[in-house]
């Protein structure tokens, strides 16, 4: 009889523990582990999607996540959904086009500040505009992460980065400000401190038409922490219990975030303008009538025109 070592008895520990975890069907569990640092966010705003998913009881065939590059866009290579990791700055894009290909589908653009709002700040801006119908839910640590801790669209003022050793003096974007002003259906945010709140808003983003937009504050312990000397991924909790505050419907004006400053969450706007698509059908059917075919559905839902 072949002898059991302590190394295969491991493996065998390592085989029951992925069978009987929570998040094995959920996750790529033969890409475990994943990449992010110790204090990192990004896998407690995963493991609120997942929960998300689990409680709404979406049809996980019917459900893609579309991620681009950077920490928080290792994501789409994590879940276990038909999923695209894609160029920087495209996440939007690419998830646009397969919306329209596949208006079924529940298109999920999971990426970062600097992913999103930097190189595909244009994106966002027109998904918004248009009124997209997808959910795009935004890791937020104020850095580039994973390419050396330069400055981002929402890093704070005063801040330290890679690209601004002496403190950035630029113009932080406040991101929930920018989705409703574009026109956005749903603006919320949350940190990861707040993990069934972000599970919550990804629920009632499921059953919203049009753009959501969810943005979430999360830690980089490895850059933006160091560098500022703001402790570790414990301290960066400490900080969002003390200094968050929810306020559901704020004006979304004056939810800027400063350096260390406090941090205003919570659901700030939920409402019901068309979809794109809708829209869309809309124009169309009120221009051709009965000439013009119903795109992304077979028959006409609320005012198409009659």
């Amino acid at each position: 009889m072949t002898e059991t070592t302590a190394e295969d008895q491991e493996y065998a520990d390592g085989e029951d523990f992925i069978e009987g975890n929570p998040m094995a069907n959920f996750l790529r569990m033969e890409r475990m582990p994943h990449i992010w640092c110790p204090g990192c966010g990004i896998g407690t705003v995963v493991t609120s999607f997942a929960e998300a998913v689990k409680k709404s009881g979406i049809d996980m065939d019917k459900l893609a996540v579309v991620s681009g590059i950077g920490c928080t866009g290792r994501v789409a290579g994590y879940v276990n959904l038909d999923s695209f990791h894609t160029t920087h700055g495209r996440p939007i894009a690419f998830a646009t086009g397969l919306k329209l290909a596949n208006p079924e589908l529940k298109v999920v653009v999971f990426s970062g500040d600097g992913d999103i709002m930097g190189i595909g700040g244009n994106h966002f801006i027109h998904a918004a505009r248009r009124n997209m119908d997808l959910i795009v839910i935004c890791v937020n640590n104020f850095t580039y992460g994973m390419t050396g801790g330069q400055v981002t669209p929402t890093t704070p003022k005063t801040a330290n980065a890679s690209t601004a050793p002496h403190g950035n003096f630029e113009n932080a974007f406040s991101l929930p400000f920018l989705a409703d002003a574009c026109g956005a259906n749903y603006v919320a945010r949350w940190t990861s401190l707040h993990a069934r709140r972000i599970t919550g808003s990804i629920q009632e983003a499921f059953n919203k038409k049009g753009l959501s937009f969810i943005e979430v504050i999360t830690p980089c312990t490895t850059l933006y922490a160091r560098r500022n000397r703001l402790g570790d991924g414990l301290d960066a909790l400490q900080y969002y219990h003390d200094k968050s505050e929810i306020k559901h419907g704020a004006d979304t004006r004056e939810v800027d975030i400063g350096f260390q400053d406090k941090i205003i969450m919570g659901k700030f706007v939920d409402r019901d303008n068309p979809s794109f698509l809708e829209a869309m059908n809309t124009q169309f059917s009120t221009v051709m009538g009965d000439d013009y075919q119903l795109y992304g559905k077979t028959e006409c839902e609320g005012d198409c025109g009659e």
